[in-house]
């Protein structure tokens, strides 16, 4: 997210080092991050002295890092019912398109997620004839609505707050399947690759790509630029992204430079 024009007008005098890093601070508590060569042109330095300044904060615990940018660090990492009543609208459009790329017949994989639930629900809508397999009470529940689907619930140990199962029964058994293609959610997007923050969730995500011809990423604009606590996939790792809109040029250009197809939802 760019920094508005107030926010970018230079001050008048040079700050201090510590002025200057609090000021960083305060820039993330309005906005979910920020660009290095923004901040270096407010404060007027280079952005060798900006990235010095994120290393420090980084290091002291108070924000993220990711290449290009910086994010506030995470002190609450929402469950999923506070993010499924978040950002509803982009999360249905998200569904919706995806929902769309599966075809009659497929077996696919599907993770848990508050978006990736809005895939299940338009699944289920469309009565799309598939064999889905999940880790994800939710999704389970929404699909098997559907007369047309077939649905598998993996077995693992229980993590109430997310409705979902995770641990090694469940990496077992996704290791074992073969499918069409999977589609998964994420807490974060950057241009070093796609990262977690749920505990255990990771592990599903990765065990799914790797059983997966084809892969996709469904994640709403808000995670970009943000930095999970637990690595995913590298970008040339997934064949496509669902987003609910263009990415920054940063990382647009960094997912098209490693083949990541990007799929805007209407």
């Amino acid at each position: 997210m760019a920094l508005t024009e107030d926010t970018l007008e230079q001050p008048r005098a040079r700050l201090r080092k510590s002025e200057r890093r609090e000021q960083i601070l305060m820039e993330l508590r309005l906005h979910s991050h920020i660009r290095i060569s923004d901040i270096a042109e407010r404060f007027g330095v280079s952005s060798e002295t900006v990235r010095r300044d994120l290393d420090k904060l980084s290091k002291d615990g108070l924000i993220n890092r990711a290449h290009g940018v910086a994010s506030a660090a995470s002190r609450h990492y929402p469950d999923f019912n506070e993010r499924s009543r978040a950002r509803l609208a982009e999360r249905e459009a998200i569904g919706r398109h995806a929902a769309s790329l599966v075809e009659p017949g497929e077996t696919i994989l599907i993770d848990s997620g508050s978006t990736t639930v809005e895939l299940a629900r338009f699944l289920a809508y469309n009565n799309t004839p598939c064999t889905a397999i999940t880790n994800s009470l939710t999704v389970a529940m929404t699909l098997g609505a559907s007369e047309a689907a077939e649905v598998i619930l993996c077995p693992g140990d229980y993590l109430p707050s997310e409705a979902a199962v995770v641990g090694t029964d469940t990496l077992e058994f996704i290791d074992r399947m073969r499918v069409d293609r999977c589609l998964i959610g994420a807490s974060a997007l950057t241009e070093e690759g796609v990262s977690e923050t749920v505990r255990g969730f990771a592990a599903v995500k990765r065990a799914m790509l790797r059983s997966a011809g084809t892969s996709h990423l469904l994640v709403d604009s808000e995670k970009f630029g943000r930095v999970g606590m637990n690595r995913v996939a590298r970008l040339d790792e997934i064949n496509s992204v669902v987003v609910d809109r263009t990415p920054d040029t940063g990382l647009e250009e960094a997912m098209s430079a490693a083949g990541v197809e990007i799929l805007v939802a209407a």
